[in-house]
């Protein structure tokens, strides 16, 4: 009873424990600084004017802190300025046009359209841009406000530009009195999803049945850490212009391209899992130690992260040990078994080994870079390579050219929301609502070019507005204090700012508290601006959703061919990469590097799209199933790719056979004839059975002549293999099946296209 008390008390103590470094981890993450600066920004634009008897200046600058903030994304220094301040003046001359159109309903309708469109219609320059016509979209919004300054509309406008540039100046002196916050946090956030991956990964192994959604949790997961790969090159590779070679950039790079080969070699898959079931059914016990010490890796990647997080030493390191109960394991089995009768099985504990040796090398490379070691020196790129791997957005007039046509998704977005915007206006003007800029504040922040977010984003906002007014009506009842509002209004508003990316939800109850009691301080009938905030915010989501339901709706059935296609394509660049340094071997070289990263992008473009699907209405998924499996079956080959990847460069392979090449070349027949179903509407071609089957024979003879050396050897009293005979019945082993494994998964591939009847 004691001991089970006391076993309460620990949990609990690591609860509470695991609780605040959450709570200290938001505290440190960018999200909530910048929210902080946001904050300061209006705060001290509004209190210094009114401390100076000007306090129709303060508004408007407050106004153009708040326009801006969203425009300071992830990303190098030099495009967070440019960003901020394109932010800045767009809201500035936006406010003025709409404040000169709104005169004449007759102008205004049309000048209020015309403008959410143009401004929509940045997005197609990515998302920097996105944001930056966020800005443009809100002022639109607030120009309804009916706030008066008393001064004319082009100093109001002004004054708003003013207010972007004082929101500037306060994150730069931020930034460079921690210049290396944003890396740090995006480092750390990589290392922990990486972490997470890997004890995902880690279950594969033994859980059976739960295998369909663990691999749907592992494309999430992929998604998320290509996006974070994304903005990590950025940072990193521009920094590293900018500021030289340095030993700071050295290491944070180097450990970037550590975590790159521990994702290729998380989603390489060393055996056949199936295979794998069939061969250890009645000795699983042999592979529960290799689920442990993956999962380890995993526990070390995250324990790296905290200490990036909170700047304390790394935890103790035990990697070795778990590394050398896994070979421990392996000689068990090896020892206790007949080779002859069960050498597949030892051969994949041995793949299965190898594959966490290697990893286990280079989470220990980062484990010394974060602590200072020498291994942060040995890192040497040439900046033309490097920046080869920076994805470039290009900004010209041809890209708003190209995307002026109903094929563009963010073309119909940008139509589809100014409509909706004038829908939105002309209720509020007909039926004289209060704040009625409320409803186009709801459709601009919920409206998205997909279904399935604005559907998502729309629930959310209704229940974060909900329960947002219901604990604003609490607090109006227990006090009327106009301190403890103004108080609660820059708390929310701080609050809002740091969980809109991170919890869109708690983020609408924020944003609706900070509202009330910004409006509480100047109307005394809050009861009333609660109820109308409710109402607004109900007809604007509603408004919303309609809009994405019915006007030029872009389903993710019309495009997902495009999208699978492109990955397919991808893989099969990477595919013939893996081959050419099959051949050639020598040092990686960068066109390999690229490619990976593009089938890695794919990947994760092709995995959300499908989620994307799935949230939309059921009569819109077609052929749900059929995709749903080429999603799977295109992870799965990539999987393979990555596997017969590391395994050849990590090995001293023997040269690449003529039968090796029969393989590769039906493998990319398949591929291809599958990207022209999807893409021309080809006719289904077949492989070459006859000549597989050939090549199979002799890959399958030369394996088993490696065999009968091997057995003559047991059988001259020689019980352990050289290393170089191991490593050539592995690599006979492990490229044969892989090369069999990669040419079902194609021509399933093949296959599934043929079936599906919308794409």
């Amino acid at each position: 009873m004691h001991k089970g008390k006391l076993h309460r008390i620990i949990a609990l103590v690591k609860q509470l424990s695991e609780y605040w470094y959450s709570i200290t981890k938001f505290l440190r993450s960018t999200d909530f600084t910048k929210a902080l600066i946001l904050t300061i920004s209006i705060g001290s634009a509004i209190g210094i004017f009114n401390a100076l008897g000007f306090s129709n200046i303060g508004v408007p600058l407050a106004v153009g802190c708040l326009l801006t903030a969203p425009s300071d994304t992830i990303g190098t220094l030099k495009h967070k300025i440019v960003g901020v301040i394109t932010a800045a003046f767009l809201a500035g001359f936006t406010s003025m046009v709409i404040g000169y159109a709104s005169t004449n309903i007759y102008v205004t309708i049309p000048v209020v359209g015309i403008m959410v469109f143009a401004i929509s219609y940045l997005a197609v320059y990515g998302f920097r841009a996105s944001m930056v016509a966020f800005a443009g979209l809100m002022a639109v919004v607030l120009s309804f406000a009916n706030v008066d300054t008393s001064m004319p509309l082009w100093q109001h406008a002004l004054l708003i530009s003013a207010g972007g540039l004082w929101y500037l100046s306060l994150s730069l002196i931020w930034h460079f009195i921690n210049p290396k916050h944003e890396t740090e946090q995006l480092l750390a956030e990589c290392l922990e999803l990486t972490g997470e991956y890997l004890q995902i990964r880690s279950q594969l192994v033994l859980n059976v049945e739960g295998r369909d959604d663990l691999q749907s949790q592992l494309f999430d997961l992929q998604n998320d850490l290509n996006q974070k790969h994304e903005s990590l090159r950025e940072v990193l590779i521009s920094s590293r212009k900018s500021s030289g070679n340095s030993n700071y950039a050295r290491k944070r790079l180097l450990v970037f391209i550590e975590l790159v080969d521990i994702l290729e070699l998380g989603m390489a898959n060393p055996v056949n899992y199936e295979r794998m079931d069939q061969l250890f059914k009645e000795d699983k016990e042999f592979l529960k130690i290799f689920s442990d010490v993956t999962h380890y890796l995993g526990v070390q990647l995250i324990a790296i992260s905290k200490s990036i997080e909170s700047k304390k030493p790394v935890p103790e390191n035990k990697i070795s040990e778990y590394i050398e109960k896994a070979r421990d394991t392996v000689n068990r089995y090896r020892d206790q078994i007949d080779l002859s009768e069960k050498r597949e099985h030892i051969l994949m504990l041995h793949n299965l080994f190898d594959y966490q040796e290697r990893q286990s090398h280079k989470i220990n490379t980062i484990f010394g870079v974060v602590n200072n070691l020498k291994q942060g020196n040995t890192i040497f790129m040439k900046h033309k390579e490097v920046v080869k791997f920076i994805t470039p957005q290009e900004y010209s007039f041809k890209t708003l050219k190209e995307n002026f046509n109903f094929g563009s998704t963010i073309f119909r977005h940008a139509l589809r929301l100014a409509i909706v915007v004038l829908f939105g206006f002309s209720i509020g003007a007909f039926y004289s609502i209060q704040n009625a800029y409320w409803i186009l504040l709801t459709i601009v922040v919920i409206m998205r070019p997909n279904y399935g977010l604005t559907k998502s984003r729309t629930k959310e906002r209704i229940i974060g507005t909900l329960i947002g007014g219901v604990i604003a009506i609490i607090i109006v009842f227990i006090t009327q204090n106009t301190y403890v509002y103004g108080t609660l209004g820059l708390l929310s508003l701080t609050m809002a700012f740091s969980l809109i990316q991170r919890n869109y939800r708690t983020a609408a109850v924020f944003i609706t508290l900070s509202i009330i009691f910004i409006y509480a301080l100047l109307k005394p009938d809050v009861i009333k601006v609660i109820e109308f905030r409710i109402i607004d915010t109900f007809v604007g989501a509603i408004l919303a959703a309609l809009g994405n339901l019915f006007l030029w709706p872009a389903w993710e059935a019309g495009n997902i061919r495009n999208i699978i296609a492109t990955s397919i394509a991808a893989n099969r660049e990477f595919f013939l990469e893996i081959d050419k340094f099959y051949h050639k071997k020598g040092d990686l070289p960068t066109s390999y590097k690229l490619a990976r990263k593009k089938a890695f992008l794919e990947m994760g473009n092709l995995s959300a799209a499908f989620q994307r699907m799935t949230q939309e209405p059921k009569s819109k998924q077609k052929d749900l199933g059929l995709i749903y499996r080429l999603v799977s079956l295109n992870q799965t080959f990539l999987s393979a790719l990555a596997s017969m990847g590391t395994y050849i460069r990590n090995h001293n392979t023997t040269d690449a056979s003529q039968d090796f090449e029969v393989f590769v070349k039906q493998v990319l027949h398949s591929l291809n004839n599958a990207e022209e179903g999807l893409l021309a509407q080809a006719e289904q071609k077949k492989t070459n059975v006859a000549l597989l089957k050939e090549a199979k024979s002799r890959l399958d003879e030369k394996y088993e002549e490696l065999v009968k050396i091997r057995n003559q050897e047991i059988a001259d009293g020689k019980q352990l293999a050289d290393h170089e005979m191991r490593l050539q019945l592995q690599e006979a082993q492990l490229i044969t099946n892989q090369l069999q494994w990669l040419l079902d998964i194609s021509k399933n591939i093949r296959k599934t296209v043929f079936k599906t009847t919308s794409i």
